[in-house]
């Protein structure tokens, strides 16, 4: 430690902070959570409509898998998810895919990538999916594996993307990620993905996934717990984080 630093460190006083909220991190705070016994639930969401799908096909890869390793998987369909804002939230698909998110403890997004992005389909889905309904964050603290499929070489600009909304959501986004290189090639006539280093690939992301649901969901509350948000009330954050958006 340089000289400054030890000098201005003589001065630890935290003038700013409220020392009634203020909260020292423990391990013991970690291990004294509990131990859920039910089945992890995932939700696995994928980015298009087209009948031999290869981000559907991959996601179903990567349902077989988690439920092998004994989680409980919804896939959500979004054919008829009307786009943001052309429709009620009152809309049955939109409600489904609420629902959904709400029970999941975690999540696996998977998109093709489009022009270099992921698609709108797979976009208008995360948009449904409010970041706050009220004070309480429906995606926040939950775990998230990131996906793609490319028609050509491999490329990691949907994965990026889709990494980037999953930190904007507030959710636990894993290390591993996968993307298969000119998809139409790694799935047999029957839809199932070949053997492949891309298959084990997404293994190897989907027991990470599950790892990380079993080691932080029955903490997710208070590794998310906010020294910011416990300065204001339930209806004052509930004002501010329901602003109509610009």
């Amino acid at each position: 430690m340089s000289a400054a630093a030890a000098i201005a460190l003589q001065d630890r006083s935290l003038p700013h902070v409220d020392t009634a909220l203020f909260d020292v991190p423990t391990g013991q705070r970690l291990a004294g959570a509990g131990t859920s016994t039910h089945a992890p639930r995932f939700l696995l969401l994928y980015g298009s409509l087209r009948e031999r799908s290869y981000s559907r096909l991959l996601t179903l890869e990567a349902a077989r898998l988690l439920v092998a390793m004994g989680g409980e998987v919804r896939v959500f369909d979004p054919a008829g998810l009307p786009l943001p804002d052309s429709a009620p939230e009152s809309h049955p698909k939109v409600q489904e895919l609420r629902d959904a998110a709400a029970w999941a403890e975690g999540m696996v997004w998977t998109s093709p990538e489009r022009h270099g992005a992921m698609t709108g389909i797979m976009k208008a889905q995360i948009d449904w999916i409010p970041l706050s309904l009220g004070a309480v964050r429906p995606t926040q603290g939950k775990t998230l594996a990131v996906m793609e499929v490319s028609g050509g070489s491999q490329s990691f600009n949907a994965v990026n993307q889709l990494r980037v909304l999953g930190r904007w959501m507030r959710m636990i986004t894993i290390p591993n990620q996968s993307s298969v290189a000119k998809a139409f090639l790694e799935f047999d006539a029957a839809g199932r993905m070949k053997p492949s280093a891309y298959y084990e690939r997404v293994v190897d992301v989907m027991e990470e996934l599950m790892k990380f649901t079993l080691l932080t969901r029955d903490v997710a509350p208070y590794l998310v717990d906010r020294y910011s948000e416990r300065r204001e009330n339930a209806e004052a954050l509930s004002r501010r984080v329901n602003q109509r958006a610009i």
